[in-house]
């Protein structure tokens, strides 16, 4: 037992010079242990706590957002800034003339067959003014009313104007059964003045192209249908113009007065 304690003593002594020797050469650095913190120098630091070291936060998370949000308030910059670059200030913008905008060209060359069976085409009716209607004779309502209307309207410019000649001209939608007996004795009843136009369904679908006219076979039962349409009027200058589209919400009085502005505008 003495043996025993002498060689624990000796190699605690030599342990501690061993330890004094590499300390004089190397000073220990501060380091963390389980209780607090050990220096090789008096120190009157209080001792850290123990604990789980922080770790650093990672900004990682927060770039991606922080890019689209500052791109996104960069774009709105830009276009404020390109905004007011391009306002006008009210009185100092470009002019342009009504005569530069043109709309879709409606009219063009056709060529039918009247109730006389005589062939009509664009050229027989240049130098004339036109009240053009698009109708059939079996229309059970809208049509005898619009041709009526024609008539009408022809009567009133006839009382308030005579230096201009208005010709009414009637296109059948519906060739198949509209032959020019038919026709002729159709347009008789409402006004002997008004011009009946037919001819083969393709030249007639032909024209109703040229001219924007819709129509479309409905309610078929054999050989008994109706036609739907757009029972539009069309005002031709005597170029072959058109110049005004009158709907059926247009009545006798309002289409003759529209029709009179219009040829005294082509006066001046």
């Amino acid at each position: 037992m003495q043996v025993s304690r002498f060689l624990l003593n000796s190699i605690k002594n030599q342990s501690k010079q061993t330890l004094n020797t590499y300390e004089r050469f190397f000073p220990p650095k501060h380091f963390h242990s389980a209780s607090c913190l050990r220096s090789g120098r008096k120190t009157n630091d209080p001792p850290l706590l123990t604990g789980p070291s922080p770790t650093p936060k990672s900004w990682k998370p927060y770039i991606l957002p922080g890019a689209i949000l500052g791109g996104f308030s960069g774009l709105v910059l830009f276009l404020h800034y390109n905004d007011e670059r391009r306002a006008i200030p009210k009185g100092q913008g470009e002019k342009f003339e009504r005569s530069t905008i043109q709309g879709p060209i409606i009219g063009g060359p056709f060529s039918l067959f009247d109730t006389e069976g005589h062939l009509v085409t664009e050229r027989n009716l240049l130098g004339n003014w036109v009240l053009l209607y698009f109708g059939y004779t079996s229309s059970p309502d809208v049509g005898p009313a619009e041709v009526q209307k024609m008539a009408k309207t022809m009567d009133i410019l006839g009382s308030k104007q005579d230096h201009h000649k208005i010709l009414p001209v009637f296109v059948t939608i519906d060739p198949q059964r509209d032959t020019p007996s038919q026709l002729r004795a159709y347009l008789k009843e409402f006004d002997p003045r008004i011009m009946g136009l037919s001819g083969p369904v393709a030249a007639v679908r032909q024209m109703t192209q040229e001219y924007r006219v819709y129509f479309k076979k409905i309610d078929e039962e054999g050989d008994d249908y109706l036609v739907e349409s757009s029972h539009n009027m069309y005002l031709v200058n005597p170029k072959m113009q058109v110049v005004r589209c009158f709907g059926v919400e247009y009545s006798g009085e309002e289409l003759a007065d529209a029709i009179i502005k219009e040829l005294k505008k082509a006066e001046t």
